[in-house]
């Protein structure tokens, strides 16, 4: 511990790491650096700077990254299409990776012995925190206070805040959702409380960025979304920013009752949570892409992707954003999306993201050799028949000695 002169704690101003700070300033006697980063929660950030200065904390960073953790990770992470277990669009784990490198960064500025976090020892955050900053700067050394303090519940936090003079004032001064919740630009997430219970439906009251779909507008709402390169980069053609693009689709895919997922998943650690996420920008975003892919991806290319997902899907969930795997997977998938231009219209009704059209200058779908219709020969059906014949070659030969393929 005397080693720890000088440590940067992610600090989001709420009781846990307020807590933490003074904890690190009790246990290591060290200078705390606290970095609060806008990543699009849909807070104020800069009440966070108060609070650590009533701390006594001297070197304090709050900063916008609303833009970079758009177009440097989200954008990135949805050109693979990329969902883990089938249903989560991973709003939690895309966020860590950046508030990591930042970490590191300002460690380094300030001449840091040591990084710390608010992730407890039961859940994802604490490995992709702690796997990025070793990726990222190896010497760090990393204090996580959950897997050390014998803090365990609110009612301990709220008593070493009365014994150890901390305010809590913001702690206190309203209701406390029962739920632990995560948000950022792309979702926010909720845990616990009822949602302890995987039979127990969420309670409606609970969810912030979305109508119910029955709520929803009885009409829909059609939205032209422009595609450079495999990421957005116009709505109804209007040009905008990363940040804004999402922003606006979070609003609007909200407005219609779109995003909400109920899911049980596996975390890293190995245990089963079940939690609930509102992501309505993310799932225009993806039905979106895989409209647009369909168009201009030749066959192969967009098979490997597909195969290709699940693997990515879990390296991002499971902390490994900065990792040489990652980044064979990310060039792979960035060189498939040279093509990927165009307009997708997509119709939010009720809930429901459904593509109604779609059209490019790179398209590969040529009508004239699909039509159902005379295609003057664009197409000689007639090369079918040797297609068929060598593709069952092989199951030809095995049916004639004996093999049953029942």
């Amino acid at each position: 511990m005397s080693d720890i002169n000088k440590v940067v704690l992610a600090y989001s101003g709420g009781l846990d790491t307020s807590v933490i700070v003074r904890w690190l300033q009790d246990n290591y006697g060290c200078e705390v650096v606290t970095f609060t980063a806008d990543i699009g929660q849909g807070e104020e950030v800069e009440p966070a700077r108060a609070k650590a200065k009533a701390l006594g904390v001297n070197e304090i960073y709050i900063e916008d990254l609303r833009e970079e953790f758009v177009r440097d990770f989200v954008f990135p992470m949805f050109r693979a299409n990329t969902v883990y277990e089938g249903e989560y669009l991973l709003g939690t784990s895309i966020a860590r990776p950046l508030i990591a490198k930042r970490l590191v960064e300002i460690a380094t500025e300030t001449k840091a012995d040591a990084i710390s976090h608010g992730a407890t020892g039961k859940g994802n955050d604490q490995v992709r925190f702690e796997l990025g900053a070793y990726a990222l700067k190896p010497g760090i050394h990393v204090i996580a206070p959950w897997r050390d303090w014998d803090l365990n519940s609110r009612e301990a936090l709220m008593a070493y805040c009365e014994q150890r003079a901390i305010p809590v004032d913001f702690a206190s001064n309203k209701k406390k959702s029962p739920y632990s919740m995560d948000a950022n630009l792309l979702h926010i997430s909720y845990e616990g409380g009822q949602l302890e219970d995987p039979w127990v439906e969420a309670e409606e009251s609970m969810w912030r960025w979305s109508v119910s779909p029955e709520a929803a507008p009885d009409q829909p709402l059609y939205l032209n979304l422009t595609y450079r390169g495999g990421d957005i980069v116009a709505i109804n053609d209007t040009e905008m920013s990363p940040a804004t693009v999402l922003a606006t689709l979070n609003q609007l895919g909200g407005a219609h009752g779109i995003g909400r997922a109920d899911l049980v998943e596996n975390r890293y650690v190995g245990m089963k949570s079940r939690g609930c996420y509102e992501t309505p920008g993310g799932t225009i975003m993806l039905k979106a892409h895989r409209a647009i892919e369909s168009l201009t991806l030749d066959r192969e290319s967009a098979h490997l992707k597909d195969e290709l997902m699940p693997r990515y899907a879990k390296l991002i969930y499971n902390g490994y954003w900065w990792s040489p795997e990652r980044l064979m997977l990310q060039r792979a998938i960035d060189e498939s999306q040279h093509y990927v231009n165009g307009t997708v219209r997509m119709k939010l009704y009720k809930g429901n993201a459904i593509v109604a059209g779609r059209q490019s200058d790179d398209s590969l779908f040529d009508a004239h050799i699909a039509t159902f219709e005379d295609d003057a020969g664009a197409y000689n059906q007639k090369d079918a028949e040797g297609f068929i014949k060598l593709n069952a070659l092989r199951l030809r030969i095995g049916a004639t000695r004996g093999r049953n393929y029942k």
